[in-house]
């Protein structure tokens, strides 16, 4: 019983401080930075690329996502006390790897895709009441992406060595993340879902090319990971 006792008076005591740190009053860090109709700040932080690939025939392209790089700034239009528009123009550095089933053993079945995107994102950020020091949101909308490393007008193709693909992408984008408010900044995690809605391949100038003639399109799908200081 004493141990039943003991245990009851920590649930109690843990479920205490819990209701405490959402509902007792503190100290608010930068309490009107929410309240300027507009704002600027900057990201920095990570990616993780792949394909959404779509087959004319049954020969899956093994695709392989490996960790890319973002940075950019943020322009901040306060609507109102829940809703915001964000511009969001940076540069994503992503990388992929591409592996081709049907590739004789005297060319590369194998390449490296890498992509750098002027990314320009345009958001609507819905966010919950604050609380205390720190205030939940939801994001989504559109972005235009341009690959700088596409290689879309270049005349050789995989028989060469060069994968190519379409310059200009546009994309859906959906994510969520928390502000927190400290004295001297606002620092804000994010994780957010990348979809592009155009096919971004360029076929091979051989209608039988081993590496393009099994896909019909091929559509970046990535992850977000971003960390802002406004």
């Amino acid at each position: 019983m004493k141990k039943l006792a003991v245990v009851l008076v920590l649930i109690c005591a843990s479920m205490q401080a819990n209701a405490q740190l959402f509902t007792k009053e503190k100290v608010l860090n930068k309490e009107n930075i929410d309240k300027k109709r507009w704002s600027w700040g900057y990201y920095l932080g990570f990616n993780n690329y792949g394909f959404k690939i779509d087959y004319v025939t049954q020969n899956e392209i093994d695709v392989t996502r490996n960790i890319g790089f973002n940075v950019g700034l943020v322009g901040n239009l306060r609507i109102n006390e829940y809703l915001d528009l964000r511009l969001e123009p940076g540069v994503v550095f992503a990388n992929r790897n591409l592996e081709f089933p049907r590739v004789e053993e005297d060319f590369k079945s194998e390449r490296e895709i890498k992509s750098s995107y002027v990314h320009i994102p345009l958001l609507i950020k819905f966010s919950s009441k604050r609380i205390n020091n720190f205030k939940p949101f939801i994001v989504g909308g559109a972005s235009l992406s341009h690959n700088l490393s596409s290689n879309e007008n270049n005349p050789n193709d995989n028989s060469a060595g060069e994968f190519r693909m379409k310059t200009n992408v546009a994309n859906l984008e959906v994510g969520f993340g928390i502000d927190f408010y400290f004295e001297y900044f606002k620092f804000t995690p994010s994780v957010r879902g990348v979809f592009a809605l155009s096919n971004e391949l360029v076929h091979d100038n051989d209608t039988e090319s081993p590496w393009t003639s099994d896909m019909d399109s091929m559509k970046s799908r990535g992850i977000f990971v971003n960390f802002t200081f406004q």
